[in-house]
């Protein structure tokens, strides 16, 4: 099966390097020099990796008979695509594919269904599970341990223990008043404290 790895950003320097935006969490495997992927659109590709390196943080690529900023700009904005063996499972049991995740059923503990991930969102800091609830509004889970407490890919679902105000709203605001109730008692140290600070956290698995 294929799956978007990454999407090229703009032209760095002058010797046809170009920033990437990775969408893979295993870059060294798919993005790795000799790397061959098919692009979108498909006029563009395929491209293959010839080097890459890491600058300021960001990803730089470098594709074989790309030799200039003029050639690496006309390449800005193009979906890097690689073909993955659908049954490939990751190295660490508690990784996951991005494939693997989508369509899952989100649920909570007792079973209350909460919708259904249609996207994973990679941010710097953790994963995204973006959640299209039975009404067609969408919610964000962080893909954390403290949140995601089990992922059946057998039953496909994802379990998960949200705290107040993630999943409804009306909760958040009985929970900040009580946090200010609480704060009047006690002072500042309770102020500090939120359910979206206590959501943080190391991501459970790759996505």
């Amino acid at each position: 099966m294929q799956l978007v790895v990454a999407r090229i950003g703009r032209a760095h320097g002058i010797k046809g390097e170009v920033t990437v935006e990775v969408r893979t969490d295993e870059p060294e495997l798919r993005l790795g020099p000799g790397a061959v992927l098919a692009t979108e659109p498909a006029a563009t590709g395929p491209l293959t990796v010839e080097a890459g390196r890491v600058h300021s943080g960001r990803l730089l690529l470098r594709f074989e008979g790309v030799r200039d900023r003029t050639a690496a700009e006309a390449l800005r904005n193009t979906l890097l695509i690689a073909e993955v063996d659908p049954d490939e499972l990751p190295e660490e049991e508690d990784e996951f594919y991005d494939h693997q995740l989508i369509d899952l059923d989100v649920v909570l503990a007792d079973g209350t269904e909460i919708g259904r991930i249609t996207e994973i969102s990679h941010l710097p800091s953790q994963d995204l599970f973006i959640v299209e609830r039975p009404d067609g509004s969408e919610v964000m889970i962080p893909f954390v341990e403290e949140i995601v407490t089990e992922i059946d890919l057998e039953e496909q679902r994802a379990v998960i223990t949200p705290p107040p105000g993630l999943i409804d709203e009306s909760e958040a605001v009985i929970a900040s008043s009580r946090d200010e109730e609480t704060g009047e008692e006690t002072g500042d140290e309770a102020s500090g404290d939120s359910a979206s600070g206590d959501a943080a956290g190391t991501p459970k698995g790759d996505a």
